[in-house]
């Protein structure tokens, strides 16, 4: 049949307010849509879907059915479009606190230490995993229960007009940007497309009065935020809440100075470069009077995954394990941080970075620079551009090769810096 409204749809999700879709993932009662994608067809497993147990599926392509389902078989024009309407019609239903974060780097990150924060003293949904796209974001509010205090909507993007896209769905009254750095320039076009990019969730907040969260280090994001009803700013010199960073036996420790009673913060990251995403959490937080000693402990007790800023043991050595994702903004924090440990011997893993156009050979050459401007035990380059660039180091094409030169080597004692884009899959350095 076909989809009378959305108003219909969503009467049949409050009867079953769970969505899939992967069929590979059902469960019973689940409403299916059947995306589509350059490389698979979801309306191909609808029937499929039905016979596993959906309650409905939602197709936007003819589908040859007998009449005993037909009922169950919902059309529609376009099933992402329907997907998007539902999810900004559950969204309309709250009069909670949607906070958006975007940014170049360290996004998931703030969402995680943001939710963790928040969730010690609300009931709050944020987005799992980085399911933070045209699809993730709107899977991640149909997730939202009507228990609901808070949301944390984490929003990634590689080109224009994306980040708005989801806006008008989302519906934040709150936003945060991370920072805006060389990431994604293929879609971007610029550093400054970037900003205007990322600067898309401000001029959401802006043009409905809502707050932007904003680590007033960066001129620029206090530019972004120019004219937001309501700032709330944090930092190293300025802002309401200023903290510096420290490291102790790796891991960050934040020493706070101004606009709280917390003293210090003691991590499970690694890294400086992650103070202002501690920063933001305690920030939010603070705003949302999360008692101290709440925002003390999700933070303290929060450990990364994902080989995100992970500090771990291998085969007697220590690996700072950053590979879920680069670019040349993160991976020259990430070089600075390991050059400025107080440890030795140091090597150095890096992976190719993707998605950065025309410049890539460029900055994969400024990179290899920086590298020599420290001393290292070892660097080895593995993938991506780094095979077109003038450098006297170690290569590979693939981290499965230079996993052999590793495990020939039989080092003990090292501490190895390990970053990469995701396609490079750096991990398999030492989870192969």
């Amino acid at each position: 049949m076909q989809l009378p409204s959305i108003e219909y749809l969503y009467e049949l999700f409050k009867q079953h307010p769970s969505v899939q879709t992967d069929t590979r993932k059902l469960t019973l009662g689940d409403l299916y849509f059947a995306l589509k994608g350059p490389n698979f067809n979801g309306n191909v497993f609808a029937l499929a879907a039905l016979e596993a147990g959906a309650s409905f599926a939602i197709v936007d392509e003819p589908i040859p059915y007998s009449k005993a389902i037909d009922d169950r078989i919902l059309q529609v024009d376009d099933v992402l479009s329907t997907l998007q309407n539902l999810a900004k019609h559950h969204r309309e239903q709250f009069k909670i606190p949607f906070i958006g974060i975007t940014g170049s780097n360290g996004k998931t990150t703030t969402k995680e230490l943001v939710s963790t924060v928040l969730a010690s003293h609300f009931i709050t949904y944020t987005t799992q995993g980085n399911l933070n796209n045209h699809i993730g974001v709107p899977l991640t509010i149909l997730s939202i229960k009507q228990d609901a205090q808070m949301a944390v909507i984490e929003m990634g993007a590689n080109h224009l007009h994306e980040i708005a896209s989801y806006c008008t769905y989302a519906q934040p009254n709150y936003g945060l940007i991370t920072n805006c750095g060389k990431a994604h320039l293929e879609g971007f076009g610029s550093e400054e497309g970037v900003k205007k990019g990322k600067g898309e969730l401000f001029d959401f907040i802006k043009n409905y009065s809502g707050t932007a969260f904003v680590m007033s280090d960066y001129d620029y994001l206090n530019n972004l935020s120019a004219g937001i009803k309501e700032v709330i700013s944090y930092g190293t010199h300025s802002g309401e809440i200023q903290a510096l960073a420290n490291t102790v036996n790796g891991f960050l420790k934040v020493e706070f100075t101004k606009g709280t009673s917390i003293s210090c913060i003691q991590t499970k990251l690694v890294g400086d470069y992650n103070l202002p995403n501690v920063l933001a959490a305690v920030s939010i937080g603070t705003y949302f009077k999360v008692p101290d000693e709440k925002i003390i402990a999700a933070l303290e007790n929060y450990t990364p995954s994902n080989s995100r800023s992970q500090l771990t043991n291998w085969q007697g050595n220590k690996i700072i394990l950053d590979a879920y994702n680069a670019n040349p903004s993160s991976m020259q924090l990430a070089v600075d941080n390991f050059a400025k440990l107080n440890v030795s011997p140091k090597i150095v893993f890096l992976g190719g970075m993707k998605e950065l156009g025309q410049t890539s050979i460029q900055e994969h050459q400024q990179l290899i620079h920086q590298l020599a401007q420290h001393h290292w035990a070892q660097v080895v380059l593995v993938g991506g551009d780094f095979n077109v660039c003038q450098h006297n180091y170690l290569y590979f094409e693939t981290a499965l090769e230079a996993r052999k030169w590793l495990l020939a080597q039989n080092f003990n004692g090292a501490h190895f810096l390990i970053k990469g884009s995701r396609g490079i899959k750096m991990e398999q350095l030492i989870h192969p």
